[in-house]
């Protein structure tokens, strides 16, 4: 599984949600849009929008998230985490 989730440093969601994935063993490459212009336009290729986080899990796609919404969308893939 490949899981990259793209941030703004300043985001709150972004903050709750990277803490979520650490606190659940998730490995996962942080891409900060803030500051890598390319990262900025794949996201808003892949998502259709500029808001964050962006979370891509093997090109599932859950853009503009909370960790609540995270949940939802790794149940619906089928993706096993402690609840």
């Amino acid at each position: 599984m490949h899981v990259r989730i793209f941030i703004k440093p300043w985001c709150g969601w972004c903050q709750e949600a990277l803490e979520w994935l650490n606190a659940n063993n998730f490995e996962f490459e942080t891409l900060d849009v803030t500051s890598d212009p390319v990262a900025a336009r794949e996201m808003r290729e892949l998502s259709g929008q500029t808001l964050t986080p962006t979370i891509d899990i093997d090109g599932q796609i859950l853009p503009d998230f909370s960790v609540t919404e995270l949940k939802h969308f790794l149940d619906e893939i089928g993706i096993k985490y402690p609840q």
